[in-house]
């Protein structure tokens, strides 16, 4: 199986948009947020080509443009704003980098290695590009990746990014013989003018390791079994598969049917006087409780009926302490795979000394009231 961070990010946001992309190779337009990034990555890898000569900054903002409005489908104003931002992301960086301080050693590197599954006996394809790749004074090396996004991620997040580790199991499979803790992994935030790097062990790159196969096995599992299911979160504003997608092809319909929609429109109507009908009653049902704790009453009568207190217990079990006290016991297997009201049940038929012990130490009683409605009956006609 071929992979790569974006199909496993792709899966991990959305199963159906992975199955679109990946699976059954479906094209999907571009989103102005995508040629817009695009745009700025083809820029800054111009921008450290030298040939003899670096570009200008004025050069580097001409190839932006031309490469963002090649592709751009906006209208004159949204466009010039794309670039507008464009322009003044790509002068700060340039400002705060000039390219001939650096020793960059490759551009939009691309790799494939591969990554076996011990497990089932498999191998597997991991591919990417690498923005840039730059060797430092010091002899180590720095993998650098572009980010146009506004959010900046907290050093925490950084230090777990499996993108970051991604890259750098290809440069580990095509340079074995560099330590991994001289390879520097950034991450540079255009907008924020911010770069966080990171370091990863051979620990760390083995556990990473370990999670893309178990990723890898769930997604071969899901395609024997055809089960992509959509996820529509706020990223589907961004999604190009829309228009096909069984989460909104139905807003996307030209032709739709009256009694359907119909039907659809009472549901959804009911459904909103349902909701407003259990906040009201949560609200009244908190006002006749505290009423009736005031007053110390357990039933109290309107004219359509009475409300009578009921408490009820409901138990929950500590089951490491449940474990301790039942060590050695032939019961504690069973015991310990059952929910708790089942538990609750089988404790009953231990003997009473271990009952008690349980109860006392592995036990947790919440005690609530619930309020029982009796209706009156209407009285027969005479």
């Amino acid at each position: 199986m071929r992979i790569s961070y974006s199909s496993l990010e792709t899966y991990k946001q959305c199963p159906q948009k992975y199955k679109f992309q990946e699976i059954d190779k479906r094209k999907a337009p571009k989103t102005k947020e995508a040629i817009f990034g695009t745009a700025i990555h083809s820029a800054l890898q111009f921008m450290f080509s030298r040939d003899p000569l670096f570009p200008t900054l004025s050069e580097v903002v001409e190839h932006f443009r031309d490469k963002f409005m090649e592709k751009c489908l906006l209208p004159e104003a949204d466009a010039a704003r794309y670039c507008d931002v464009g322009e003044k992301m790509l002068a700060n960086f340039y400002k705060k980098n000039p390219p001939w301080n650096f020793n960059v050693i490759d551009l939009e590197s691309h790799f494939e290695v591969a990554v076996v599954d011990e497990i089932y006996n498999v191998s597997h394809t991991l591919a990417g590009k690498i923005d840039r790749i730059d060797k430092l004074s010091d002899g180590s090396y720095e993998i650098i990746d572009y980010k146009t996004n506004r959010r900046l991620p907290s050093q925490n997040d950084t230090d777990k990014n499996q993108q970051l580790a991604v890259y750098q199991l290809g440069i580990k499979k095509r340079w074995p013989h560099v330590d991994p803790s001289k390879v520097k992994l950034s991450l540079y935030f255009l907008r924020a003018e911010e770069k966080i790097s990171t370091f990863r062990s051979p620990e760390a790159l083995a556990h990473a390791e370990n999670e893309i196969l178990s990723q890898v096995r769930i997604i071969e599992e899901k395609t024997q079994e055809n089960d992509f299911p959509p996820v529509p979160s706020a990223l589907c504003d961004w999604c190009g598969y829309k228009p096909i997608c069984p989460a909104w092809r139905h807003l996307y319909e030209k032709e739709k049917k009256p009694e359907i929609q119909s039907a659809i429109n009472e549901f959804l109507e009911l459904k909103r006087e349902i909701d407003e009908r259990k906040k009201k009653l949560i609200s009244l049902a908190s006002i006749v409780r505290e009423y009736m704790q005031i007053e110390k009453l357990e039933r109290v009568f309107g004219d359509m009926g009475s409300i009578l207190q009921s408490r009820q217990e409901r138990a929950s079990w500590d089951s490491e302490k449940v474990r301790e006290i039942l060590s050695g016991s032939n019961i504690l297997d069973s015991v310990m795979t059952v929910d708790p009201q089942k538990l609750s049940f089988i404790v009953r038929s231990l003997p009473d000394e271990i009952q008690e012990k349980l109860k006392k130490e592995a036990r947790t009683v919440k005690t609530f009231v619930v309020l029982k409605v009796s209706r009156k009956k209407e009285k027969a006609p005479e």
